[in-house]
């Protein structure tokens, strides 16, 4: 692996009768999308549709500049992402797709077809093996995910109240794993049910293959010594009845989460969008913003995910924090904006262990692109 990976930028300004999205089309052939060999080639663009309320998600215009040009090379591109493991409006697929028109996603907005990656209710995944696995030796991957020959993320660079930060390895790693995999990445233990939503319909034990769901008094029940932790009955209750302990500390998350980008991306080839912009406190998954932290800073891109946060990172921890925002807010000095805004996260635990297992690799040199 190189030891040093290249990261194109180009700034958020542009000169009358220019615009961003061009600047994107510049980073495009200077980054050489054109020996990617995309002919006749199925290519996922993973991104993140934003949960319905939060207003600092990409555009999509964004996507179909991407979508654009991979079809003009001869690629068959598609958007997708994988359903929440959380209560909200992309828990299933037909909830998630509606979320994403209303947030402006179409395949007309897109000029690609929009695919929930693991299926209607979560479930439909592949086991996939984690090349240089430390923590896990395996992942649970969005079938249509794993399905595409080529891989593209584009990505809203943000703050996350776990992970400390978002971009190209959390978009890769968390948004692609199933329900199933989410459950392994967020959670060391077994789902629970809460007994005031539960209707006792059953459905759950029906798709349960470990016979781990009993009832009593109408109320489902999971023997945890049987249940496998496979989170197919989340996926299956209409009802957001079976809940799940968040019990996995933001290190461990980050941790299996850059193992579930290595899945992702392994033996393909795959390129890497963040656009530095509305940098938002936390993630896209929240039905609401906060204020942007820092100034609106740029797109970044790569062939390297670990490259392209790394970069990303630095440059955030670079600008001045916003007046006003809650990184103005917070004591403490320092150039860690991230860490001051989430005390209890690390984010370079993310970073650390992605470039431990081969990911990719933290020393970038910045190519400008004007």
């Amino acid at each position: 692996m190189a030891t040093q990976a290249e990261v194109f930028f180009t700034s958020m300004r542009c000169e009358i009768g220019d615009s961003l999205l061009n600047k994107l089309r510049r980073i495009f052939d200077k980054a050489g999308l054109d020996k990617m060999g995309l002919r006749n080639k199925f290519a996922a663009i993973k991104i993140h549709f934003g949960e319905p309320g939060n207003l600092a998600y990409l555009r999509p215009n964004f996507a179909k500049t991407l979508a654009d040009r991979i079809a003009g090379l001869g690629g068959l591109p598609f958007l997708t992402d994988c359903g929440t493991l959380y209560v909200g409006r992309r828990t299933h697929a037909l909830s998630h797709l509606e979320a994403a028109r209303e947030n402006g996603f179409s395949p007309a907005a897109a000029g690609c077809q929009i695919i929930i990656a693991d299926g209607l209710k979560g479930t439909d995944d592949v086991e996939v093996p984690i090349e240089g696995g430390i923590v896990l030796k395996t992942a649970l991957i969005g079938r249509a995910l794993m399905d595409a020959d080529v891989v593209f993320s584009l990505n809203h660079f943000k703050g996350h109240e776990l992970t400390g930060f978002g971009g190209a390895i959390k978009n890769l790693g968390m948004g692609g794993g199933s329900r199933a995999g989410k459950m392994v990445m967020h959670n060391d233990g077994k789902p629970k049910v809460d007994p005031g939503r539960c209707a006792g319909c059953g459905t759950c034990a029906k798709y349960c293959a470990q016979s781990a769901i009993a009832f009593k008094s109408k109320k489902a029940r999971i023997d945890e010594q049987k249940c496998a932790g496979c989170g197919r009955c989340i996926g299956t209750c209409n009802h957001h009845a079976i809940v799940v302990d968040w019990d996995t500390s933001g290190e461990a998350l980050n941790r299996k989460m850059a193992e579930y980008a290595k899945a992702v991306v392994q033996g393909r080839p795959n390129f890497h969008i963040n656009v530095v912009n509305q940098v938002s406190p936390c993630c896209d998954c929240h039905s609401e913003n906060d204020a942007a932290v820092v100034p609106d800073i740029g797109i970044f891109a790569s062939h390297d995910p670990v490259a392209v946060d790394a970069a990303c990172i630095e440059a955030v921890n670079s600008a001045p924090a916003l007046a006003g925002s809650i990184n103005d807010e917070r004591p403490g000095g320092g150039p860690d904006h991230f860490r001051r805004i989430h005390p209890t996260s690390d984010w370079r635990s993310q970073l650390d262990h992605a470039e431990k297992i081969g990911l990719g690799v933290r020393s970038y040199k910045l190519v400008t692109v004007k």
